[in-house]
């Protein structure tokens, strides 16, 4: 692994463990095993780089909801395998979820550039512009409609990770909570 995984890695598990302010970048270069001024040659600034990690998580995260949700007949198909990849990806990556919402939740969201959250958005957002001209979902503003499904998401994952429910029971759980959210959207 090279040292920037490394680096990235080793910011993650402190940064969800310790928080952003909590983690000097020493630590960080002490848990990835390199020298403090290892990190300092990827990334100018700590907050460079817990930008840096936010940016490489979501990216991973939105791939993947985008592969495990394309090519259903119905809309609402659609839309339930995306909530599910989302819900699946956050079970099996539960340190980068957290970390994901932790960053959602801190002053460093300012920091991504408007044109980098609109290009990371747009394909949700063109998704719910084309449910509500087709009279599918409710005409609201979609980015109101889109903080309603990713807040059902991170509310579904804090729920399922604090019951440690098995497989069986969180799939049932996850399915019955998309089907809550449906019909309020709809």
């Amino acid at each position: 692994m090279d040292k920037k995984q490394l680096l990235l890695n080793a910011a993650l598990k402190l940064f969800v463990e310790y928080g952003f302010h909590g983690t000097p970048t020493s630590l960080i270069a002490k848990e990835a095993g390199v020298a403090n001024g290892t990190l300092f040659h990827y990334f100018k600034t700590k907050d460079e780089l817990i930008v840096a990690l936010y940016v490489d998580i979501k990216s991973r995260m939105s791939a993947h909801v985008f592969e495990n949700a394309r090519g259903h007949a119905t809309f609402k198909e659609t839309v339930k395998e995306q909530y599910l990849a989302s819900l699946y990806w956050a079970l099996d990556n539960q340190l980068q979820f957290r970390f994901v919402e932790q960053f959602k939740n801190s002053p460093y969201l300012a920091q991504i550039a408007p044109q980098e959250m609109e290009a990371s958005l747009k394909p949700f957002y063109d998704m719910l512009h084309k449910g509500i001209k087709d009279k599918i979902i409710k005409p609201h503003p979609v980015d109101m409609l889109f903080t309603l499904i990713s807040s059902q998401t991170y509310g579904i994952n804090q729920y399922l990770i604090a019951q440690n429910l098995p497989k069986a029971k969180q799939h049932q759980v996850i399915s019955e909570s998309f089907e809550m959210l449906w019909a309020m959207i709809t």
